[in-house]
């Protein structure tokens, strides 16, 4: 049985690349009726907390992510790591090292003074045992290394096919530190053992370790599994991604947001696709076509814009229940979330998320879409104010229209349209005028859908009421420019 596993370090965030490994490994696990387990590989005592261990399990489970075995933490297996790097010792595949750090460093500064390539000298695998005694009475403390044997390792790599190295370009690595801590080449083929691991899917970064740890598998007398090594992800300057290019942990893009189906399309959309890129595709169906021998070895682009297209066209595509299970608890917290909503005013709700979501890249902007048709607590867009609510004739105006909105046996769509045209025709003007003033005082905005439309929705008591420029000017941002310099006490006085 397929046993693959994530084993992400509570040193940071949960960040895309990361996440996007666990997605390929949880994509192949299910699609081999396989387990995925999750570790926490918490061994780095200064930098590890409780709370990234926690935000990176937050993290996998919004992003639909559920685990079969774990997470098993590191941290609490510390005995058995030493006990195997002991077992190597006495195996004659380890030896100890009590090398201080300055020692090494004016070796390696000796080597590379004559042009050479520094890699551990094997001093201490010389020591005889009267000076090993020696320096364990000077009170040093021992590391154990592992020894690389003579030779060549190498394994077929399920993305980017033979990969082979000499032995001799291989330092002696530390197995266990003098602190007692295991390093990460030894606590992750000690748990990659113990957990039955049969495949190994992590990003390419860590090639340059595997023969290494090929290398502690044999020494165990076990054999390795098979490994996968995904291409990094790089951001738009083909460099690798960074917080320089403004990415960083994804929760963050849930906060901004995004949808996990979207995320989840967008992360397995990188190196792998489950078909033609214009469309959305259920789960089902990624881990219905999920392969490994279907991932290319070119790294791909984190696209922002591609995450932004891939979530607003999720949320036109979303059914209002299906949206709903992540809307709501954002208009909880906005505020905006009224029970009738889902009871006497479904209907109406319904029909005003279908008019909003259609210009929503995400969840913030579709809220602030919504609310101020659910509440009268909104700004309005001080641009807006100076392009569209200045002309001197738009008080008469306005208030004509109004007394024609008024006298309107039905509030609807069609009528409210005829309405504002006829009032234009009638005062010589563009209806745009009227159409654009209306936009930023109803709304707030210079650009909404349909006005006519937005209009229906509010309702006719809502529109007569936000047909007042004193009432507008009260809504700008207190920081606008128009309040700054006074008008607004002037209107108001």
């Amino acid at each position: 049985m397929v046993r693959v596993r994530f084993a992400p370090s509570p040193t940071g965030y949960l960040h895309v690349g990361a996440a996007r490994t666990a997605l390929f490994n949880w994509l192949f696990a299910r699609h081999e009726k396989g387990i995925f387990i999750l570790r926490i590989e918490d061994t780095d005592v200064a930098r590890s907390s409780e709370e990234m261990s926690q935000a990176i399990l937050e993290g996998l489970r919004w992003l639909g992510l559920d685990w079969d075995e774990g997470p098993i933490f590191q941290s609490q297996r510390l005995a058995i790591y030493q006990e195997r790097a002991e077992w190597l010792l006495a195996h004659g595949r380890a030896y100890e090292c009590f090398c201080l750090p300055e020692e090494i460093e004016a070796r390696k500064k000796e080597v590379e003074a004559r042009g050479a390539v520094w890699k551990y000298d094997r001093f201490c695998l010389r020591l005889t045992p009267e000076e090993k005694a020696k320096r364990r009475a000077e009170g040093r403390k021992r590391a154990i290394r592992f020894l690389v044997p003579p030779g060549r390792t190498q394994f077929r790599d399920l993305v980017h096919g033979l990969i082979s190295i000499d032995n001799r370009q291989l330092e002696d690595f530390v197995l266990l530190r003098s602190d007692g801590l295991p390093t990460y080449h030894l606590s992750v083929v000690v748990d990659d053992l113990a957990s039955r691991i049969t495949h190994v899917i992590r990003g390419d970064d860590h090639i340059s370790n595997t023969p290494k740890q090929i290398l502690l598998y044999e020494a165990f007398g076990a054999s390795p599994p098979e490994f996968a090594h995904l291409p990094l992800i790089l951001g738009p300057d083909r460099k690798k991604l960074s917080k320089r290019h403004g990415v960083t942990s994804l929760l963050h893009y849930r906060d901004q947001g995004i949808l996990p189906l979207a995320m989840f399309n967008f992360l397995a959309q990188m190196s792998w696709s489950p078909g033609p890129e214009e469309r959305i595709y259920s789960i089902e169906e990624m881990i219905e076509n999920f392969s490994l021998s279907k991932i290319s070895k070119n790294s791909p682009i984190f696209d922002l814009n591609k995450l932004q297209w891939l979530n607003s066209r999720l949320i036109k595509e979303m059914k209002t229940e299906q949206l709903l299970t992540w809307l709501k608890p954002e208009m909880e917290k906005a505020g905006l979330w009224q029970a009738s909503l889902q009871t006497e005013r479904r209907e109406w709700f319904s029909r005003l998320l279908d008019l909003v979501k259609v210009r929503s890249r995400n969840l913030r902007e579709l809220i602030d879409g919504l609310k101020p048709f659910l509440t009268d607590n909104y700004e309005i867009d001080p641009v807006g104010y100076e392009k569209y609510l200045k002309d001197e004739r738009l008080p008469d105006l306005l208030s004509r229209l109004r007394e024609d909105f008024e006298n309107l046996s039905e509030f609807v769509a069609p009528a409210i349209e005829k309405a504002l045209r006829q009032r234009a025709e009638k005062e010589g003007v563009q209806a745009a005028l009227f159409i654009h003033a209306l936009r930023v005082l109803t709304l707030g905005r210079t650009v909404s859908p349909g006005i006519f439309e937005v209009l229906e929705l509010l309702g006719k008591e809502k529109t007569l009421r936000r047909l007042d420029l004193k009432a507008a000017l009260s809504r700008l941002a207190p920081d606008s420019p128009q309040v700054q310099n006074g008008q607004k006490s002037e209107l108001q006085g």
